[in-house]
């Protein structure tokens, strides 16, 4: 066994916002450094962290967090759609040993995700199914959320479980960091907010077109300083990655939904997925962060980071 780590932020506007030039290449750089991390490494198996828009996974039954045995991508915002080559066998026995070490998962055997699990495959690998990969669900928009420590012991029983695999395993968390983009909120929804969040499965074209632009809309007027959402809170994300870097995650234990919630905005509960990726790693020993990017990018509505990270020790590349 051999592991490697990438933890990306993912935005649904990389294709339709237009940052400044250089903070658009300084991304696409960022991204390029991740895949020539990847390809050296070339894993034989991927482990994906990723949150979820209401796009697969709504209020009528609402998990912490679930491992897909099966996993279908419904192309929102113009990513691919279809199947994931998910290990089925893999996967269950992974579902096992994590309820086996006192982690209660959920598991789906017809998981529907979207362009937070997507995105990275596409920007590492260029497709959604040309590596074995393992979607893990980490509930990132709707309350109540797990406390982060619950986060962490997913993390460490997932990666026990890896440290067993002959494989090449590359762990993905995918969201974050700081940003509140408007994704409707239980309490303050309208009815017709809140029958989407409770159900809102395979809308029609027009509606999801609908969604999408609001979206996009939004963006528009938050890079212009107008739109009625948090700030972007760099220090909040700096200081979540050096916490990350520093390989002392129990740290983050003490961070509360709450207090998130007011720092860094409403998604910024995706960056549950990082830490659950780098818990993951670490249960293979001390690691190694081999590059760290970070920019506040308003046009994205996100503090956007890319970083990648081995064990300090052990194999790094093809056996």
């Amino acid at each position: 066994m051999s592991l490697a780590l990438v933890c990306m932020s993912h935005s649904p506007l990389l294709d339709f916002a237009e940052p400044p030039k250089e903070v658009s290449a300084a991304v696409d750089d960022a991204f390029a450094r991740a895949r020539d991390f990847v390809s050296a490494f070339d894993p034989t198996l991927v482990v994906s962290f990723a949150p979820d828009h209401y796009n697969g996974f709504f209020y009528d039954l609402m998990p912490p967090f679930c491992i897909g045995y099966e996993a279908h991508a419904v192309g929102d915002y113009g990513t691919s759609a279809g199947p994931l080559d998910v290990p089925s066998t893999v996967a269950e026995q992974l579902a096992q040993h994590v309820i086996d070490h006192d982690v209660d998962v959920a598991i789906s055997r017809r998981m529907e995700i979207d362009h937070g699990a997507v995105q990275p495959l596409e920007i590492l690998f260029g497709g959604i199914d040309t590596v074995a990969t393992i979607p893990v669900f980490v509930n990132g928009v709707a309350r109540p959320f797990t406390r982060m420590r619950r986060i962490r012991h997913l993390g460490q029983a997932v990666g026990s479980f890896l440290a067993g695999l002959d494989e090449r395993v590359l762990v993905i968390g995918s969201g974050g960091l700081s940003h509140d983009p408007p994704v409707p909120q239980w309490a303050t929804a309208t009815d017709q907010q809140r029958a989407m969040l409770l159900d809102g499965r395979h809308p029609t074209a027009a509606a999801r077109d609908a969604r999408q632009q609001r979206v996009i809309d939004t963006a528009r007027e938050f890079a212009a300083g107008r739109a009625p959402i948090r700030d972007l809170n760099p220090e909040w994300d700096q200081h979540l990655l050096d916490v990350l870097v520093s390989g002392d995650l129990a740290r983050l234990d003490t961070m509360t939904p709450e207090q998130m919630t007011v720092d860094a905005g409403n998604s910024a509960h995706e960056v549950r997925t990082w830490v659950a990726a780098f818990s993951a790693l670490a249960a293979a020993g001390d690691y190694d962060v081999t590059s760290c990017f970070y920019r506040p990018i308003p046009e994205l509505i996100a503090g956007f980071g890319v970083t990648t990270a081995r064990p300090r020790t052990g194999p790094t590349g093809r056996d």
